[in-house]
């Protein structure tokens, strides 16, 4: 019926090259649909085209320009010095409140953003890299946003599915937007303003060392910094304690259900120290979780209790959940793992 070139400004080759690879999301009347691309100048970007015509009628751009909300948060780079913001999943449409929700993935051009530039004015955020962001369908207009990790410099993003749901919160039913990201850590918002809500963290990164109760803010181990003169056991891997894999609401049980996996990586000096994903200028190498090491087991399905805003029980596994989780009417969790086997879970 019609095909629809999704063209980047400027035009890109090589390893510069965009990628779709998500499905796209279909809201009234807009098909829209997301980019990925590591190394393309002025990073990615999301599009609303018209479902009768292809023809695109906005774009939204992934990285936060110079000059406009969030523009002075990359150290003064300039735009083509920016890259990343990919956006990896679906999005996630509230009918009710007209609004999709994309998660921006991080930039693993990381070297420039380690130590402050120095420039009145600039700040290291990298905006909208490891956010939320809440958009209305009609024009690509950004409704709010949320960084859940400022300057990712570990490629441990915030790139997952989006869950809706509501729960009560103070004692009332909220409408919430859910994510988890690479490090097992939820975070939910306020599905309408993108106000924080609370966190809940699986404990299964070393990272994060607190999280502000009151904004999110997550205050990093400055210990777990790149730093090309010694090695360093982030936990989780690059790929994360939860990845692809999506997890489950049981709006019944108010449970969030978690697929988790037990890896991490070694942070260390350039010479042969592993692959170099990052511009830091640190090698990444696979590591064994000690929890892992101890259990001999590498897989986890968490319960987090949404209501009490707290984990609920976990069942450890022998080997990673290669599946999405499945919660049902009738009190079961279905997933698949890499043993290989189908499983049923009690959700209770």
């Amino acid at each position: 019926v019609w095909d629809h070139d999704i063209t980047p400004s400027p035009p890109v080759t090589g390893k510069m090259l965009l990628n779709l690879r998500s499905a796209p999301l279909i809201v009234g009347d807009k098909v829209i649909q997301a980019v990925t691309g590591s190394a393309a100048p002025g990073g990615n970007f999301i599009v609303g085209l018209d479902i009768a015509t292809g023809k695109e009628l906005w774009r939204f751009h992934t990285i936060a320009r110079p000059g406009e909300p969030g523009g002075d948060s990359w150290n003064g780079l300039p735009l083509a010095k920016r890259s990343g913001g990919s956006v990896w999943h679906q999005g996630t449409y509230d009918s009710a409140l007209n609004l999709v929700y994309f998660g921006v993935g991080q930039t693993y051009d990381t070297g420039p953003l380690l130590k402050p530039s120095g420039i009145p004015g600039t700040t290291r955020e990298a905006l909208y890299t490891d956010s939320t962001i809440a958009l209305d369908p009609d024009t690509g207009k950004l409704a709010w946003h949320y960084q859940h990790l400022a300057n990712d410099q570990w490629d441990l993003d915030w790139a997952f599915e989006r869950s809706l749901a509501t729960i009560k919160v103070g004692g009332r039913p909220h409408r919430v937007v859910m994510n988890i990201g690479k490090m097992g850590i939820l975070d939910a918002l306020d599905a309408k303003t993108g106000a924080y809500l609370f966190s809940t963290d699986a404990g299964t990164q070393n990272v994060i060392l607190a999280i502000d109760p009151k904004t999110g803010a997550k205050t990093t181990d400055p210990q777990r910094w790149p730093d090309k003169t010694r090695s360093t056991l982030i936990c989780p891997s690059a790929s994360g304690a939860r990845s692809w894999p999506w997890t489950s609401v049981d709006p019944r049980t108010e449970q969030l259900y978690v697929p988790l996996t037990q890896w991490c990586m070694t942070f260390g000096p350039p010479a042969g120290s592993g692959f170099q994903l990052l511009s830091s200028g640190v090698g990444l190498t696979p590591t064994d979780h000690p929890d892992a090491v101890a259990s001999g087991k590498m897989g986890a399905l968490q319960a987090m209790d949404l209501k009490g805003r707290k984990l609920g029980w976990r069942q450890d596994l022998v080997a990673p959940i290669s599946t999405s989780v499945l919660a049902t009417a009738g009190g079961l969790l279905f997933a698949g793992d890499l043993n290989p086997a189908l499983t049923a879970f009690d959700n209770r």
